[in-house]
């Protein structure tokens, strides 16, 4: 099977090609430093000869709701032309969980527009929506100084780790297209005040951590209690936080 991976130089993009390759399938590291270009519509028509299927991991240049929209428009425009021509049968859109939800979220608007785009294309789809990566949740902790608190929410998540979340995108390629929704997420779900003291304790890190539901270190826009949530339908991957902390 012939997988082309869109923003296949990216860090998911990386993780992915590798995985996908260790499952035995022909992979194309699709990204414009390799000469493909969905904006400009450059290098598709070669990449995608005799694929198919297609996982889109790319991401906006720019985070800004307008700009990052442009963007997702216009890509997903030339590269579903594109796998038409080619007659590739299976197209997995990386997406976030809780885009479709209530929220202030620029880019997450942007990423709804994605979604309706792949829907709206006459390719067979797959939106794989994951919830947010152990990596992004360590970076709202922070290092800060030592003795000075952690302020944070108790907004819930269920963070996932990438090598979790690629080994789920390569069994969906390789699976029929849905023409809906697959959501992904780790195996826990806590507060986000209770995922930065677990953190802090595994690292030895002995700062303490305030539950202040007033601090917005998402964006800085504040977020209802269980959007960053799946529901009970997700595919679980198996890491959990201990297990990210000393892998």
């Amino acid at each position: 099977m012939k997988i082309v991976v869109v923003g296949g130089a990216g860090r998911v993009g990386r993780a992915l090609v590798a995985n996908v390759r260790e499952h035995g399938h022909e992979v194309v590291v699709a990204d414009v430093t390799t000469g493909f270009d969905t904006i400009a519509g450059t290098g598709l028509d070669e990449a995608l000869d005799g694929a198919t299927a297609t996982v889109d991991v790319t991401n906006s240049p720019d985070m800004a709701e307008g700009p990052a929209t442009e963007f997702f428009r216009t890509s997903v425009r030339n590269l579903l032309a594109a796998e038409s021509k080619a007659g590739v049968r299976h197209h997995v859109l990386l997406s976030i969980v809780g885009v479709d939800r209530p929220h202030d979220l620029g880019y997450y608007r942007a990423k709804v527009a994605q979604e309706h785009a792949v829907r709206d294309g006459d390719v067979p789809y797959t939106i794989v929506r994951s919830t947010q990566f152990f990596d992004f949740l360590a970076l709202l902790v922070g290092d800060g100084a030592p003795g000075e608190p952690v302020r944070l929410p108790g907004t819930m998540v269920q963070p996932i780790a990438v090598p979790d979340l690629v080994d789920l995108l390569t069994t969906i390629v390789s699976e029929p297209p849905v023409e809906d929704v697959v959501e992904v997420a780790g195996p826990e779900a806590m507060g986000l005040d209770e995922f930065a003291r677990r953190l802090l304790a595994a690292r030895g890190d002995e700062r303490a951590v305030v539950t202040d539901p007033s601090v917005a270190p998402f964006f800085g826009v504040p977020l209802s209690e269980r959007l960053l949530l799946p529901g009970s339908g997700a595919r679980l991957g198996r890491t959990r936080l201990t297990d990210w902390v000393t892998s």
